[in-house]
């Protein structure tokens, strides 16, 4: 264990240590997890929680009401159950065509074998188990963003989770993964259940992985542990990953093959580039050139997003002596950096929205906390204009229909990508946030005449003085 690392856990400990894993029997560590959620509420300031009970539960009707009218096609999951169907009857995985927008499978083999259960249900019932099971899965993902942040405090928390779940589901992401009933959340959860725990866990990096092998993008985050020195952590993601392309193979060989050697690269399965619904990088680029391949100046757009992105997020948690929830801020930055590059990120993709949007509350908690004589107005607006921006469905408000995509005026090419921007933006924010941090610390900047050693500045020992 390095310094780096060792002041990471130290830090991560003092902001919200991670519970003890309770001993004894597996029945008795198992019913001490089940009865955790109990406790927390039984702790949790009664009043409070009766009221945001009541704001969820009035949101969710609400939105029972609107997705009845607009309709939910829930399309994907439809294509998952066709997946599941045909690892089941030992169909082509990659030559079925199903729903009137005539989809196909996209995802790897392993994903195809884990959508097998889904066979076993019909349609009707396979609609509200999985909108009740995403609603779900988003009070997780608000749990373990709390839990990331440190913030709020542990008895508040379930009033968060439960605000969230309510509240959430108008995000756009989020809203459109319910509607066509996305794995987006459950990625999500997976990964940052893995990347919450403790670097010294043996198996820390194993979610990681099978997640990149259910959708190839989460295994940036397997980059993201090895350059910010869980280099055991990178390598057990890397093996999981291994071991989902395996078990592939072994199921469903051809299905491996075609997928590896041909289907992978063949983008148009995946949907259109130009598309507003592609709020990628690459998509963005495409519509302001008016043009279904972007070439090579997409690509080196996307390249300069992922060495930024992934610099910012290394620096970030790497700066745990330097600043609070250093952390969350390079998690959060290899998440939004991983839907900027890749090649389609659809609006659904952008759930990492919630620790996003969590991160930044925490730190405009922070600010309103501190005293009036030195309080700044600067990260609640910024939460205020990210958490509109995730609201808003600013990019199906443009012109789209048809191949409107690749004739938007100026003016509609910022609606049109409002998360490719949001998340450039966040980055950038990022960047100035750890740049401050180092400045009021004494810690010159990279390339700055007189910069201690890196060993020193890495390990928080005070820089030399000038004289």
């Amino acid at each position: 264990m390095t310094a780096v690392q060792d002041e990471r856990r130290a830090a991560l400990t003092a902001q919200d240590p991670e519970p003890a894993p309770p001993t004894g029997r597996p029945s008795a560590r198992l019913a001490a997890a089940l009865s955790a959620p109990v406790r927390a509420l039984r702790e949790t300031p009664r009043r409070p929680l009766m009221t945001a009970s009541a704001v969820a539960f009035v949101s969710l009707l609400a939105y029972a009401i609107v997705r009845h009218f607009v309709g939910t096609s829930m399309v994907d999951m439809i294509v998952y159950r066709a997946e599941g169907h045909a690892v089941v009857n030992g169909g082509d995985l990659y030559g079925f065509r199903v729903t009137e927008w005539a989809l196909p499978a996209t995802y790897p083999p392993f994903a195809a074998m884990l959508f097998v259960p889904t066979t076993w249900f019909g349609v009707g019932f396979l609609r509200i188990a999985i909108t009740v099971g995403n609603i779900g899965l988003l009070g997780l993902l608000a749990h373990l963003s709390f839990r990331l942040t440190g913030w709020p405090r542990r008895e508040l928390r379930p009033i968060g989770v439960i605000l969230v779940m309510g509240l959430g589901v108008w995000l756009e992401p989020v809203f459109t993964t319910l509607r066509y009933g996305q794995v987006n959340l459950a990625l999500a959860c997976l990964i940052l259940w893995d990347l919450t725990r403790s670097d010294t866990r043996l198996s820390k990096g194993i979610a990681v992985g099978i997640a990149a092998g259910v959708k190839l993008t989460p295994g940036l985050f397997a980059v993201y542990l090895l350059i910010t020195g869980r280099v055991r952590a990178a390598f057990v993601a890397g093996f999981a990953f291994l071991g989902t392309f395996l078990l592939g193979a072994a199921f469903l060989p051809d299905a491996t093959w075609g997928y590896w050697t041909k289907y992978m690269f063949d983008s148009t399965r995946v949907g259109k580039t130009e598309i507003v619904d592609n709020q990628s990088v690459r998509g963005a680029v495409a519509r302001m050139l008016h043009t279904a391949d972007p070439g090579t100046l997409a690509t080196l757009a996307g390249g300069l997003a992922a060495v930024g992105g992934l610099a910012v997020a290394a620096r970030a948690s790497r700066s745990a002596h330097l600043m609070p929830r250093a952390e969350a801020w390079g998690i959060c930055c290899a998440a939004v950096t991983a839907v900027l590059v890749s090649p389609i990120s659809w609006t659904h993709h952008w759930v990492w929205c919630v620790p996003v949007l969590v991160l930044l509350a925490a730190e405009a908690a922070h600010e309103a906390s501190r005293p009036q004589a030195v309080r700044r107005l600067r990260w609640r607006p910024v939460f205020a204009a990210t958490l509109l921006a995730f609201f808003s469905f600013a990019m199906w408000v443009v012109p789209h229909k048809g191949d409107l995509d690749q004739h938007l005026t100026p003016l509609s090419q910022i609606p049109a990508a409002v998360y490719p921007l949001v998340g450039i933006c966040f980055l950038v924010l990022a960047a100035l946030r750890i740049r401050a941090r180092r400045r009021a610390a004494g810690v010159p900047s990279p390339g700055a005449s007189g910069e201690p050693p890196a060993a020193a500045v890495e390990e928080g020992r005070p820089a030399p003085s000038a004289g």
